[in-house]
């Protein structure tokens, strides 16, 4: 059997494939381990392997091989939606970042977005937020982890979808319309013995100069000046503004290993000044435009 190439999530195009023309799937587990390695021990790894994933995912979704074309009436419905969710991650990039950039610029212009405390309007949004939440705290406690592991993959998830799927979906749609190709990211498969050592003390590597940091340290900046601009003007009803205050707060206590790696670490895996200096200068420069509109 031979694999498919030209995307860069060759496994799970071949899988697909071979699934459609009547294969079936089975768990093996054997005790040896087939494969030795080091997963990602850093950020920046982890956020190219997984813009590897969604853009392999994605262009699948857009190809021959999508599931209307190549597993409709091949593979049960179960499955197909199965795959969906794994070629649906880039996309959901733009929800995430509205998310992060639009209810924190509105708090800090005094701007309502969400229902008031009193209104019974407020109850399917408390819902979703609730039941989601602990829902994915009880499942990851029933798996064996912890609340900080868990917090941890919360953190995980924002700056996976806010950075790699973002850059999934650009790489994607310009190779659609032939103006760039996919390029196949080798990962890293051995660690240096300085991040392994920060790796296991549970801390952030950012001493790499990435555009995906970038975003990180703007959003990040963007949503910590928008709360203190927020206490600073006193400008807001607590009746009116409950879930937009809490949404900000969020994503700051999120960001705090960033924060921490721009203005408290001195070790290489911190972010460099100058990098950090270039972040808050656009966070700043874009709470400034907007404030003033």
């Amino acid at each position: 059997m031979g694999l498919k190439y030209g995307c860069p999530v060759e496994d799970v195009i071949t899988g697909l494939s071979i699934q459609c023309r009547g294969w079936k799937s089975i768990y093996f587990n054997p005790e040896r381990e087939g494969f030795l390695g080091v997963a990602a021990t850093t950020l920046d790894q982890t956020l190219v392997q997984h813009k590897r994933w969604s853009e392999g995912d994605l262009q699948i979704l857009l190809s021959k091989y999508n599931l209307i074309c190549c597993g409709f009436g091949r593979i049960k419905f179960g499955l197909m939606m199965g795959y969906c969710v794994w070629c649906l991650w880039a996309l959901n990039c733009f929800a995430t970042l509205y998310y992060s950039i639009v209810p924190s610029l509105c708090l800090l212009r005094g701007i309502s977005l969400f229902p008031q405390v009193s209104s019974m309007w407020l109850f399917p949004f408390a819902y979703v937020m609730i039941a989601k939440h602990v829902y994915g705290l009880a499942e990851y406690l029933w798996a064996g982890g912890t609340v900080l592991g868990w917090w941890n993959e919360q953190r995980m998830w924002l700056y996976r979808r806010t950075t790699s799927y973002l850059f999934a979906c650009l790489d994607t749609f310009f190779k659609l319309m032939g103006f760039s190709d996919s390029g196949f990211v080798i990962s890293i498969k051995v660690s240096d013995e300085d991040v392994w050592h920060r790796y296991k003390q549970e801390k952030m590597e950012f001493g790499v100069t990435s555009t995906m940091f970038t975003i990180l340290s703007s959003l990040a900046m963007l949503n910590l000046l928008c709360l203190i601009g927020m206490v600073i003007k006193v400008n807001f009803v607590l009746e009116t503004m409950a879930l937009q205050i809490l949404l900000c707060g969020l994503l700051v206590l999120i960001n705090l290993p960033l924060y921490n790696a721009a203005f408290l670490r001195k070790d290489k895996g911190r972010i460099p000044s100058s990098f950090m200096l270039k972040s808050l200068l656009l966070a700043l420069s874009l709470c400034t435009c907007f404030a003033f509109l």
